[in-house]
């Protein structure tokens, strides 16, 4: 059901390349082979739905440093291990939803 509202979501929210936040941004920018417009703005409207824009903006950083990404993985702090959480639903949601 989850999928179902995410993917109605996703369809009437329609958000273009040029209105890219800071995910679709940095996945653009990101210098993967995969990564396109299409892609890139799929995984942005799954953002958008799915973390706040503070997340957004803190997410975009791990598309630049991967390091950073294993560095909040592996930390104590309850702030960060909140937003892991929240940043894997994101991946979760946007990978489910994307790569079709």
């Amino acid at each position: 059901m989850k999928i179902t509202l995410l993917a109605a979501a996703l369809i009437a929210a329609g958000t273009s390349v040029a209105e890219a936040g800071p995910i679709g941004t940095a996945c653009l920018s990101g210098g993967r082979s995969a990564a396109n417009r299409e892609l890139c703005a799929c995984i942005d409207r799954v953002a958008d739905l799915t973390l706040t824009r503070s997340d957004q903006r803190r997410a975009a950083k791990l598309f630049k440093d991967p390091d950073m990404a294993q560095d909040v993985r592996m930390s104590s702090r309850d702030a960060d291990n909140d937003f892991w959480a929240r940043y894997k639903n994101f991946a979760t949601a946007a990978e489910g939803y994307c790569s079709k």
